[in-house]
């Protein structure tokens, strides 16, 4: 399974992108501020761009399972979770259907359905394995 995060809008708070599912689009991503490699304000700054594994592992923040992105450089605890604004993540993803300026909307909806893609994939394919490409993108007429 094939996760590919295009980040596309950006601002000093943000970086708001679009999550594709095995190469469709599947939901909207909001991450911390995505800063030049080697820059990092801890909890403020998104994961490198990157191609990453992903495996279900228990969250003792949400007390359940979660995607969580590894072998993430100087980076650790990257999960896909639930949240609406900046204030909800320290470098992890959160998802959701709809996106505003430093906003996403329908982010438990969001969740659910993906976790449920992964965990359909992971019975379906227990030896499977899921992937996370991170990508910052220059959206139409935005500056990257």
């Amino acid at each position: 399974m094939n996760l590919r995060i295009e980040r596309d809008i950006f601002t000093v708070s943000s970086s708001t992108g679009r999550l594709y599912l095995d190469g469709t689009f599947f939901c909207v991503t909001l991450e911390p501020t995505a800063r030049p490699a080697g820059i990092k304000v801890p909890g403020k700054t998104a994961i490198p761009e990157g191609i990453y594994p992903v495996k279900m592992q228990f969250s003792p923040h949400f007390n359940t399972e979660t995607p969580h992105v590894l072998n993430v450089p100087d980076f650790s605890e990257i999960e896909m979770h639930v949240g609406n604004y900046p204030s909800d993540t320290e470098g992890c993803t959160l998802l959701g259907t709809q996106r505003g300026r430093d906003i996403i909307f329908n982010s438990k909806s969001a969740v659910e359905a993906l976790y449920g893609k992964i965990n359909q994939f992971l019975a379906q394919n227990p030896d499977g394995e899921i992937w996370a490409t991170y990508e910052n993108v220059q959206a139409e007429g935005k500056a990257a």
